[in-house]
């Protein structure tokens, strides 16, 4: 159980996970005592993290309406509803904007966006009862700069930051911290370590500013992080 000025926070969802930050917040989140689940596509490849962290993983594609119905009841169920929402998930497309598929482009602003809106709307619901919880939504560098044939990724993220923002407002009163993080960079892994490894964000240094985040006091929340290595330009 994660202890925090507003409450303690037993359980955790994350939400497009896979084995770079969301592998990073299950074992940070895990060592803080808090109960795991992870929902992807395809949890069959999440085993080893499960076992590591003790978490439970289950089948989601967070674009469909029915499976994060589902996978909320079937949390429910177990007694696992969440304190704690990440929201990982997104989906590029990228190319000249003359030859993007729509399709594509759909799928993109699906997984990037309106799966974000069906998971916090359904963890909202959970939550406004309690009058407490926390979501929290993965961004990039695409949530506040355009990128050049990348323009689909670029919908997806600032339509979440738009989300996040409007949600903190609004459920800010109500005891839910909402906050989006801009991770502004290339993510570290250990088939891309360069001879300047600081060039890149370190997912365990992310994943502790996640946790900063969840400790703070309601009289100081943050809705908004940027996080940076020295390279990029901002």
């Amino acid at each position: 159980m994660l202890k925090t000025p507003q409450g303690t926070h037993k359980s955790v969802l994350i939400v497009g996970a896979g084995p770079g930050l969301s592998a990073s917040l299950a074992r940070l989140l895990a060592s803080n005592g808090m109960s795991v689940a992870l929902a992807a596509r395809d949890p069959g490849k999440l085993k080893a993290l499960s076992d590591e962290t003790a978490a439970i993983a289950l089948r989601c594609d967070a674009q469909d309406e029915a499976q994060v119905s589902a996978l909320f009841n079937d949390l429910d169920a177990r007694d696992r509803s969440p304190d704690v929402v990440v929201y990982n998930a997104s989906a590029r497309a990228r190319g000249p904007l003359v030859t993007l598929r729509p399709d594509d482009v759909r799928r993109s602003l699906l997984v990037s966006a309106y799966g974000a809106f069906l998971v916090a709307q359904a963890a909202t619901a959970r939550m406004l009862p309690r009058g407490f919880g926390a979501i929290l939504f993965t961004g990039a560098s695409a949530s506040v700069k355009g990128y050049a044939e990348s323009a689909p990724f670029a919908m997806g993220k600032f339509a979440l930051r738009g989300l996040a923002q409007s949600m903190a407002r609004e459920l800010g009163p109500k005891g839910i911290h909402v906050a989006h993080f801009v991770i502004d960079g290339a993510i570290r892994h250990a088939e891309a370590m360069t001879s300047t490894p600081d060039s890149m964000l370190d997912p365990d240094a992310i994943a502790q500013t996640y946790l900063h985040v969840l400790m703070q006091p309601r009289s100081a929340w943050t809705w908004e992080v940027e996080l940076r290595p020295w390279v990029e330009r901002f």
